[in-house]
């Protein structure tokens, strides 16, 4: 087992014992459980160590066959069946059979059925399900069917889901037969470290391919240690923001030619990482704004400041009409929910002026909405102010929707709490329920309404 171990260990690092977890259950020769839940928080490795470990074993072990999905892909019952079918018995899409199967299973008994006829007693077959919050959407008994498969089927077949959600999410009124459950959890800063640290060849070599031969003379001063100077100063800047590793990895793969370009260049050795710390400080800011819009970095000779709200607005890509909800969002946080019948119709009636509501509007820079911070807004109060800034008539599709999902995920809106973000994107079909926060700043958005000709200040009351 240990050396099953190592052998993942130098893949995957820092994962050991949920390999050893995995062994144990799905060693050879035994019977495997009947299913097993494993969740934990999105990035953690569960369906990347899944991948591994069941190759490791398929190539170690003939008789072992193994279907890996995903939920959203396979999203009706019948997609679901046939790509389990199909790759349980080894069978590809191809030119030569028509990108189509000779099966065609609808309902779970032809499913059953085909499992029992096609796949071999002999074997042990394991049925790999991520997303499988998207299976609590379908067929009220398909859940149940994969609970309780071998026992269907008579054979050492096991089913093993894969999400971000607790079991307890899948509770139904009817119940479940009981599941093992195995919990993944975050990576520390010191697996973090070690997981960078892996990175260091490639990031190398990433170095040597902007130079000519003559030219790589100053990575010989590029040694491991000045590589973990770097990685610990890159923690100590993204560590608090994000957990994500792929984005972790991409952003450290991005800045490290930035922190070596001052050795490089002969401008401050290797070994002081202080001064390199100070000289890569505003790339870093940079990245850390621009974290998840893939907008790459921009160093402090490109003649552009790195760190400018008004460059990040202008390279930020977005639709026409997520330009405009972005306006309704910022808006929104940063107006009271009262003011809105005054600010955005064209009859609101006459308000009389007394001499407490004009003491009250004379604000001072402390007590102004711009400045305490956004404020949570439902996801009806947004659309709302965002046909009432829109001059042109457009309907609500689930093409607008799944552009509010999109600014979620740039960060630029975020789940005002952590029950709401965990639901996804079902929860925005809720729109009085869902309540969201916008994170931009004010000259930010200014750019923004710059770029689409509209006119931010005079719909905020700080500036009335």
């Amino acid at each position: 087992m240990e050396a099953f171990v190592k052998q993942i260990a130098g893949v995957l690092p820092c994962r050991d014992g949920y390999v050893r977890q995995l062994y144990r259950y799905y060693r050879k020769g035994d019977q495997f459980p009947p299913a097993l839940y494993i969740y934990g928080q999105s990035s953690t490795g569960k369906g990347a160590i899944l991948r591994e470990v069941f190759r490791c074993r398929s190539a170690a072990d003939e008789s072992l066959r193994c279907a890996q999905l995903s939920a959203i892909s396979c999203y009706t019952n019948k997609i679901l069946f046939e790509t389990i079918v199909r790759q349980l018995e080894g069978a590809e899409l191809s030119q030569s059979n028509h990108y189509s199967t000779d099966c065609k299973l609808e309902y779970a008994k032809d499913f059953l059925a085909a499992l029992r006829q096609r796949l071999d007693p002999a074997h042990s077959y394991v049925i790999v399900v991520r997303h499988a919050e998207r299976l609590r959407d379908m067929a009220h008994n398909l859940l149940p069917l994969f609970l309780q498969l071998p026992e269907a089927t008579g054979l050492n077949v096991s089913v093993v889901l894969v999400s971000s959600l607790p079991f307890e999410k899948f509770y139904t009124k009817a119940g479940l037969p009981p599941v093992m459950k195995l919990f993944v959890p975050e990576y520390t800063r010191a697996d973090m470290q070690r997981i960078l640290m892996n990175d260091y060849t490639p990031h190398v070599q990433g170095l040597g391919g902007q130079q000519s031969a003559p030219d790589q003379l100053w990575l010989a001063a590029i040694t491991e240690e000045f590589h973990r100077n770097y990685v610990s100063l890159f923690l100590g800047t993204f560590w608090k923001v994000c957990r994500d590793v792929k984005e972790l990895r991409l952003v450290a793969a991005e800045c490290f030619p930035a922190y070596c370009e001052p050795v490089r260049d002969g401008i401050i050795p290797a070994h002081d990482s202080m001064k390199l710390w100070r000289n890569i400080t505003k790339t870093l800011r940079a990245a850390l704004s621009t974290m998840y819009m893939r907008l790459g970095t921009k160093t402090a000779g490109s003649g552009v400041a790195p760190d400018g709200t008004a460059w990040l607005a202008q390279n930020l890509e977005l639709p026409y009409y997520a330009k405009y909800l972005l306006i309704a969002a910022y808006l929104a946080s940063n107006n009271a929910a009262k003011e809105d019948r005054r600010l955005f119709m064209k009859n609101h009636g006459k308000q009389r002026k007394r001499l407490q509501a004009v003491n009250a509007r004379a604000k001072v820079t402390e007590k102004m909405t711009t400045k305490l911070g956004p404020k949570a807004f439902n996801v009806d109060r947004l659309l709302a102010i965002f046909y009432a800034i829109l001059d042109e008539q457009v309907g609500l599709t689930c093409n607008l929707l799944a552009q509010i999902s999109t600014l979620v995920h740039l960060k630029l809106l975020t789940y005002a709490s952590s029950a709401e973000g965990g639901a996804g994107g079902s929860a925005m079909l809720d729109g009085s329920a869902t309540r969201l926060q916008c994170t931009v700043g004010m000259d930010f958005i200014l750019q923004i309404g710059r770029m689409v000709g509209f006119n931010v200040r005079q719909y905020l009351t700080d500036f009335f």
